[in-house]
């Protein structure tokens, strides 16, 4: 079985499949508590807007289309998910095609990602933008191997597709092209690609697809930025530039470890001496392929030099993932007998899924021997029984997206609202007619004491706070000892000119 799964990138698509059907059942038997980029999406789900933040668009739209046709669930949370993380390995599967001549290797290469932690791992546990950053990763190296072999206008297409969806997937996608383009410029034999009428189109297609986007960025750049840059900045004194810069550096360094180190070595344990010995064999395509890869780190290098001082592993998700297929094109290029290897290659496949969905499940159901609790292990479903048992309300004011989009995903005709968004004013909540719950939780898991900052936020929407409550539950699969608090408070609506009436 394993070696048929190699035969084809059609075989190994099969088999990916049934693991991501997997990953489904397993998600939808856990709690039905949704984690960070769950809860996001279940609470911009609510609104289409040309921006919503920190994050480009892209996924907070398809997950809006997903929801206004299906509905709110956990199912059409997860699936939609799952169904992109197949693209991403079938995309990268026909890039792989692409560029090895060897059909088969395709095919292991697809598999390879599996052992990527940024990919096999991280972002199936959670992330939601960063998996729509890697299926335009995937297409745009489809698009950009097979332009360079054989170009035509659907290849051109392809290429601007994947441009305009990663723009609006993650910002730093922005430098792959730039990259690309600047790897092309010195090869005589595939400049003229750059040059070719059919690049109007790919660019009037990538130009279609961030318009929307582009035109509300101008405009609120701060709220676009912020929090990426304080994510990637850390605090120092004036004069500590330099400081700054090693810092970044080093991060820098200690990122790139992160990502490679992993398929690296099992490269290495695979291929043995031949492996290393592969390192040193080159092609045009090879170096093409590292020009663009130092091209992208020597602009995430001067992203450091500009103010950055931390860099994640997740930030180099579109500049390291052609690795695998690098590796392998080295390999075919050194021209030894790979049978072996591959061989040995193959059995890590499905250990890694094993190893990989027995984490994300244990996890779960084993945290009260671990001591430690994900937030998929707080009872939000019980928590929505008990708030709602002696009314319902008619919208929620939460204090952060987490609750906002796990109570939505309990009451989905309850529209859940944050004090500054959608509106900075107070005219989402002076409709409510009825009861309002304000829900909040503290700065520990036991803890509901309010926040300063949320009680400074409803003070600026007009919101009069009144007597506060708390509720304090066990965690789901702990010991009855650990619990999780929220704060919270009713107001028995309606609300009129933002002043509580009770």
């Amino acid at each position: 079985m394993l070696s048929g799964i190699g035969q084809s990138v059609a075989a190994a698509g099969f088999f990916l499949a049934g693991y991501f059907v997997l990953n489904i059942v397993l998600r939808l038997i856990q709690p039905d508590t949704l984690g960070l980029d769950e809860s996001e999406q279940a609470f911009f789900s609510q609104f289409l807007l040309l921006g919503y933040g920190p994050q480009p668009p892209f996924y907070n739209w398809l997950q809006y289309a997903v929801v206004s046709v299906a509905g709110l669930s956990l199912w059409t949370l997860v699936v939609p998910k799952n169904i992109l993380l197949f693209l991403c390995y079938l995309f990268y599967g026909f890039a792989a095609r692409e560029a090895l001549k060897d059909k088969s290797l395709a095919a292991i290469a697809m598999l390879s990602l599996i052992i990527l932690p940024q990919v096999g791992f991280l972002a199936q546990r959670e992330l939601t933008h960063t998996v729509a950053l890697l299926v335009a990763t995937s297409l745009f190296l489809y698009g950009f191997f097979r332009t360079l072999r054989r170009p035509t206008l659907a290849s051109y297409l392809l290429v601007g597709i994947a441009v305009g969806v990663g723009l609006i997937a993650k910002y730093n996608f922005a430098i792959l092209p730039a990259a690309a383009f600047l790897a092309v410029l010195p090869d005589r034999q595939w400049r003229r690609h750059l040059f070719d009428w059919r690049m109007l189109v790919a660019i009037a297609v990538a130009i279609l697809i961030v318009l929307p986007h582009a035109l509300w960025l101008p405009d609120n750049i701060e709220s676009a930025s912020a929090a990426t840059l304080e994510r990637m900045t850390a605090d120092h004194e004036a004069g500590s530039a330099i400081l700054r810069i090693g810092q970044g550096l080093v991060s820098l360094f200690i990122a790139i470890i992160g990502f490679t180190a992993l398929p690296i070595a099992v490269f290495a344990a695979c291929f043995r001496r031949d492996f290393f010995r592969a390192l040193r064999a080159t092609s045009p395509l090879i170096r093409l392929i590292e020009r663009m890869m130092a091209a992208s780190l020597l602009s995430v290098v001067i992203v450091i030099i500009g103010g950055a001082s931390h860099i994640h592993e997740r930030w180099l998700d579109p500049f390291l993932l052609v690795l695998p297929i690098t590796l392998f094109l080295k390999m075919q290029a050194a021209g030894f007998d790979m049978s072996a290897g591959i061989r040995r290659f193959l059995p890590i496949v499905p250990v890694a899924m094993v190893i990989i969905v027995s984490v994300l499940t244990l996890r779960i159901v084993g945290a009260g021997l671990l001591g430690s609790y994900p937030i998929l292990n707080v009872p939000m479903a019980e928590f929505a029984s008990r708030l709602g048992e002696s009314r319902k309300p008619v919208l929620v004011i939460a204090s952060n997206k987490y609750l906002a989009g796990n109570i939505r995903l309990q009451w989905p005709d309850v529209p859940a609202v944050l004090p500054d968004f959608p509106d900075p004013q107070t005219s989402s909540y002076a409709r409510a007619d009825g009861p309002v719950l304000i829900v909040w939780r503290g700065r520990t898991a036991s803890d509901a004491t309010i926040p300063p900052e949320f009680a400074a936020r409803l003070q600026a929407a007009g919101i009069e706070l009144p007597e506060t409550q708390a509720l304090t539950l066990p965690y789901l699969y702990g010991n009855p000892k650990h619990v999780f608090s929220l704060g919270y408070a009713w107001i028995d609506g309606p609300l009129s000119d933002g002043s509580a009436v009770r």
